[in-house]
């Protein structure tokens, strides 16, 4: 097979449709969080149905100009996203949006057509999703305090598929606001005159204040684990795709082991496909990365937090709204206690991060102190996020063009060794889809992939668990 070749054709800034006063607004607490000052990368992936009997009347030519006007009308609603990202003498960030600002949109062209590439469902192609990913202008002034807030590039294949590469600031939206603006957009290209649902901004929801009583942190920089393999820049992304029979076994096997223990009747009673995999995921990287034994290796799971403040979170709300669920084990006790016994930790962890009262601690703790620990790509720190809820692959055609496959861009945030993301299996891979199979994108020096790969492996014969 040739090498992909993107041709870029320019660049367009899509303003709002409508005139918006320009404005500054602030960010909440949870938004202004250091970790999260990066650019998120999601492909899609559209499959054109120009060659499966659907009606050529209904397949637009040129989905690129639907795209853009649709994102032109869904800015009159979301229009802080097409403003800029600007860091103040507070050290907080804030949103400057200009009646004049746009949002980057870029054009481009590839040499092939998209099952060439496995629709992007194959390890071997997760690094050609950089090649689709967007890479904002350079527009930026030399300290790095502006940027834009969400962008798109969208490349046209020769099969008349084409990918959206979406970038967006992880400081303004978490996934589910990222998501929630890409459906208004869809539902504006398929000719809906408004979205139904509207964007709220109200982040001062979720604005902390000084408290005598922080969170501790849950973990010290002595005390935490260390990679052989680590600290590198050099890592590789792969994709791994777990069966939902596979799922299956390793709840049942889990299950069976919390039965020994507290005599609890039903498998779905005792053990989630997340609780399961996690705790399985956690053990195989830290096995991978050959942590030292008496090392502090920490779990971290964001946990959305809209339902469970009070009172709950507008629907409509955009903006962060994930508290981290943090569970530390040595990694002896990691991999020498019974799977079952890390996942009773991680559902005991989840638990209490529903609560109010740990949430509103949890962003009071922001602003009471610094992080007090930095234990970033030295393997110590695992940090998981599911995006099966989001509902970034459901009701999104439009056109005659047809969703198939959603994949994190290895690219800054989702290049990191510290990340793990849990994604639905894509949707022409329709075994896994029926039988509920999980994705999982990891990133990790090739030494310790291997390794990582022989354990993901395993868990089809529910090898050591």
């Amino acid at each position: 097979m040739a090498p992909l070749i993107v041709d870029t054709k320019y660049v367009v800034f899509v303003k709002a449709s409508k005139r918006i006063p320009s404005s500054i607004l602030s960010l909440s607490t949870l938004d202004n969080r250091p970790d999260l000052n990066m650019l998120c990368h999601i492909i899609h992936v559209y499959q054109s149905q120009k060659d499966d009997g659907y009606p050529n009347d209904q397949i637009d030519p040129n989905p690129i100009n639907v795209l853009k006007e649709a994102l032109s009308k869904a800015l009159s609603y979301y229009y802080p996203l097409a403003g800029k990202l600007v860091k103040h003498d507070d050290d907080k960030f804030r949103v400057h949006y200009n009646s004049n600002d746009g949002v980057p949109f870029i054009e481009a062209n590839a040499n092939c057509n998209l099952s060439s590439l496995h629709y992007l469902d194959s390890s071997e192609d997760m690094k050609i999703a950089k090649d689709l990913a967007f890479e904002p202008p350079s527009q930026d002034d030399q300290n790095g305090h502006q940027c834009p807030i969400i962008g798109f590039k969208v490349t046209k294949f020769l099969c008349g598929g084409f990918t959206i590469g979406i970038g967006a600031s992880h400081v303004v939206c978490d996934g589910f606001g990222v998501s929630q603006f890409l459906h208004t957009v869809i539902e504006l290209a398929r000719g809906r005159s408004e979205p139904s649902i509207k964007p709220i901004w109200d982040r001062h929801r979720l604005m902390g204040s000084l408290t005598k009583t922080p969170v501790p942190s849950p973990i010290d920089n002595p005390s935490a684990a260390v990679s052989p393999y680590l600290p590198t820049t050099k890592l590789i992304h792969e994709c791994f795709k777990v069966d939902g029979e596979s799922i299956k076994k390793l709840k049942m096997s889990l299950t069976k082991e919390f039965n020994n223990q507290n005599n609890i009747k039903t498998m779905n009673e005792i053990v989630t496909n997340f609780e399961a995999l996690s705790a399985y995921t956690w053990r195989a990287r830290a096995k991978a990365l050959k942590l030292n034994y008496d090392g502090k290796t920490m779990l971290g799971i964001l946990v959305g937090a809209r339902r469970h403040v009070d009172p709950p979170l507008p629907e409509g709300y955009y903006g962060n709204a994930i508290v981290d669920a943090n569970v530390v084990l040595t990694v002896k006790e990691l991999i020498e206690k019974p799977l079952s016994q890390v996942v009773k930790h991680i559902k005991e962890t989840k638990k209490l991060a529903f609560t109010r009262s740990y949430i509103m601690d949890s962003i009071n703790t922001l602003v009471t102190k610094e992080q007090d620990y930095n234990v970033d790509g030295i393997g110590a720190y695992f940090n998981l996020t599911e995006w099966k809820h989001l509902g970034f692959m459901e009701n999104m055609d439009f056109g005659g063009n047809v969703l198939v496959n959603f994949l994190p861009a290895p690219c800054n945030m989702f290049a990191d060794v510290d990340l793990c993301i849990f994604a639905p299996p894509c949707k022409l891979d329709y075994s896994s889809i029926k039988g509920g199979g999980i994705r999982v994108f990891v990133s990790l020096p090739s030494a310790a992939m291997a390794k990582f790969r022989e354990e993901m492996e395993a868990l089809t014969l529910l090898n050591d668990i």
